[in-house]
């Protein structure tokens, strides 16, 4: 079960300590963020480990060439 949990993306420039979520009673991880219109490339940081989204609407690489999940916002 991981311990910390944050959101990292070309929103936040991919910073660990911009986004951490918080464990809901029932164990899940939850965040809202504000994103602006557009496709958005994120991850997980899990345990400081990158983790794709496993309900992403798809998956690209970051400019490591890292692969990252996608969403579109409209």
């Amino acid at each position: 079960m991981a311990r910390a949990v944050s959101l990292v993306g070309d929103f936040n420039g991919w910073d660990p300590t911009a986004h951490p979520m918080h464990r809901t009673p029932d164990g899940a991880w939850l965040l809202k963020v504000e994103l602006r219109h557009g496709h958005h490339r994120y991850a997980f940081w899990v345990d400081g480990v990158l983790t794709l989204d496993p309900r992403a609407q798809g998956v690209t690489r970051n400019d490591q060439g890292e692969r990252v999940s996608l969403i579109a916002v409209s």
